[in-house]
């Protein structure tokens, strides 16, 4: 069955109404933007909102990576070439990913700096100090975000050595390997604690520091729950698994956006309402992402998928445990999981298009926190990127 298809069927009895009542609010009427019509291309959203807040922010940690420690560990990296460590596709994706972004959330705690703007508690000397709408101390908040989000990749990429197979590489590359990340990790996380720490705002500390614990408390819990090609997926529920996400993928987000209100000395309901934005737009990003291995490679497709992502645990939850446990071992074929066949029966289920309703309910719900901004370019972008991650063939 074609995904088309599988779209068209009836919704399904047990599945909360509220749920599938969320298909996502058509544009609103065009406003003088440099967006023209509607954009849905995520390069395109993209270009157009860099534009509105200044500069590229894909060279937004550009001072930090052209620093003489980081060039000594880049140059560390290219003896890297030609074994398999993770730590080279990381690499490789910050350079260039235009289908992520993977410096988006810098993007994104810029905009809706300039979309919330100058508070109208601001002193008029604070007011002198922006640059395209824009305070210094927020545009500093962006980069430290990037920084963290960065280290976090490097070190999640970072290889287990007692789970090593002969066709990984030599042992003693996996282990330069791993040095090299840990190093390269904490040096972007002693530059973004620096930065923080010349924001010279202890609430904004306070934020960002718990975003930090609430990263590696997430990533312990992926890690926990996560499976292995050959082991059965732990029974997590997704209201467990919105949880585990928006720790380990939305708080960073979600806090930074509400730091760059308190920068801007906005008071408490706008904070809040820039929380709920990067909270719920991230959400959306998160389980487009995890869409992409059954919208992309549709039925037969050799596209291998996370076993604890969105589509699957929704799947696992309306099929029942037992069911779920059955269509993992028939999907096992000479010690190995048949990725094709388990998508084949996760395609035929609900799991699919209740992720692409979940998706968009988030999507709707960040709409709903940007309404307390007023209208401006930089609203029109927030409200495009939400357009762009819960949009589907």
């Amino acid at each position: 069955m074609s995904l088309r298809e599988l779209l068209r069927r009836p919704r399904c009895p047990g599945v909360p109404s509220a749920l599938w009542r969320t298909r996502l609010r058509p544009p609103p009427a065009p406003r003088r933007s440099l967006f023209s019509g509607s954009p849905t291309h995520w390069n395109q959203v993209v270009s157009e909102a860099e534009k509105i807040v200044g500069y590229p922010t894909s060279f937004m940690s550009l001072r930090c990576l052209l620093s003489d420690e980081l060039s000594n560990i880049a140059m560390q990296v290219r003896k890297l070439v030609g074994t398999r460590h993770p730590l080279l596709n990381t690499a490789r994706r910050l350079v260039h990913d235009s289908r992520h972004n993977l410096q988006m959330r810098g993007l994104v705690v810029l905009l809706i700096s300039k979309a919330a703007g100058p508070s109208s508690t601001a002193a008029l000397s604070l007011k002198h100090d922006m640059v395209s709408g824009i305070y210094p101390s927020q545009r500093s908040l962006a980069e430290i975000t990037e920084l963290i989000h960065t280290a976090f990749l490097v070190h999640r990429g970072i290889v287990n050595l007692s789970e090593l197979n002969s066709s990984d590489g030599p042992l003693k590359d996996m282990q330069f390997g791993n040095k090299i990340a840990i190093l390269s990790g904490d040096f972007l996380l002693a530059n973004a604690c620096t930065g923080l720490a010349q924001l010279q705002n202890t609430k904004v500390v306070e934020l960002v520091s718990s975003a930090l614990i609430d990263l590696v408390q997430g990533i312990y819990c992926e890690n926990s729950t996560s499976a292995e090609e050959n082991c059965i997926t732990d029974d997590i529920g997704i209201s467990t698994w919105k949880e585990q996400i928006f720790l380990s993928h939305s708080a960073l987000l979600a806090k930074s956006c509400q730091a760059a209100m308190e920068l801007a000395k906005h008071d408490t309901e706008v904070q809040d309402m820039a929380f709920q934005y990067g909270k719920h737009m991230s959400m959306s990003h998160k389980i487009n992402s995890d869409l992409q291995p059954f919208i992309r490679g549709k039925c037969g497709g050799s596209i291998a998928f996370n076993l604890n992502s969105a589509p699957v645990v929704l799947h696992q939850e309306f099929l029942g445990r037992e069911m779920w446990i059955k269509q993992i071992r028939e999907a096992h074929e000479k010690g190995s999981l048949n990725y094709s066949k388990l998508q084949e029966a996760i395609l035929a289920g609900k799991g699919v298009t209740s992720a692409i309703d979940l998706c968009r309910y988030h999507g709707n719900k960040a709409l709903e926190a940007l309404e307390c901004f007023p209208p401006s370019e930089a609203r029109s972008a927030l409200e495009n990127i939400v357009y762009a991650v819960t949009r589907f063939p």
